[in-house]
């Protein structure tokens, strides 16, 4: 199975899901909307797994949500959190089918996820939130952690299309490749912000651009 593909889940795969597990009940909620490629299943799968084990509780916030599912995954692996708010400029019309069909399967979920289509930067934030994203682009990345960082929430992101161009690069080009420099300036600047840094991967045959920054006010 190639969990890198962009080739839409459907219904047509279900019998590759066919366990027992909640990974396979998600899945199987994500085939009948018809609607999401599977690498970003299994993105938003490793990402709030590994987030869950180190964040509980607080508002899930999801920014640059896309169909929100990373949002929702997390609501399932922690009932603490009393609900998510996912937000990005132009939320996908399928977003709601990709609701209804997780909310058929844990009906906990009703209206718990809120959608909300605005501006990244004037969202409000506040200190006991979870502030997530898995598709935050190029400078996304930096918007989201100085959010977060003025709010002095909780983070995690998996940064991905680096604009080295316009990025921080912390002169360390010299020693590692462009994108894993922004990262690593990006790590350090949370630590100067007060922040207890982790770093993690998710596995590398999903995507590439698989490093999972968290952190967490000291």
């Amino acid at each position: 199975m190639d969990r890198s593909s962009r080739n839409r889940l459907t219904e047509k795969i279900l019998p590759q899901f066919s366990g027992e597990t909640l990974f396979d009940a998600i899945a199987r909620a994500v085939c009948r909307a018809g609607c999401l490629p599977r690498k970003e299943l299994y993105e938003a799968w490793e990402v709030a797994r590994r987030v869950r084990r180190r964040f509980r509780g607080g508002r899930v916030v999801d920014l640059a949500c896309g169909h929100g599912l990373l949002a929702q995954i997390l609501l399932l692996l922690d009932d603490s959190s009393p609900a998510a708010l996912a937000v990005d400029r132009k939320v996908p019309k399928s977003a709601t089918a990709l609701a209804a069909s997780l909310c058929s399967d844990w009906p906990r979920l009703q209206e718990r996820t809120r959608f909300v289509e605005a501006d990244l930067r004037e969202v409000p934030l506040h200190a006991d939130d979870l502030v997530v994203s898995a598709h935050a682009c190029g400078g996304l990345t930096d918007l989201i952690l100085d959010r977060a960082v003025a709010a002095r929430a909780r983070v995690a992101l998996l940064p991905c299309c680096h604009d080295l161009k316009g990025g921080d690069l912390g002169g360390l080009q010299g020693w590692l490749d462009g994108p894993l420099a922004m990262d690593a300036v990006r790590a350090s600047r949370l630590r100067l912000h007060g922040y207890r840094v982790y770093t993690q991967l998710i596995p590398g045959d999903i995507t590439p651009k698989n490093r999972l920054l968290m952190a967490e006010p000291e």
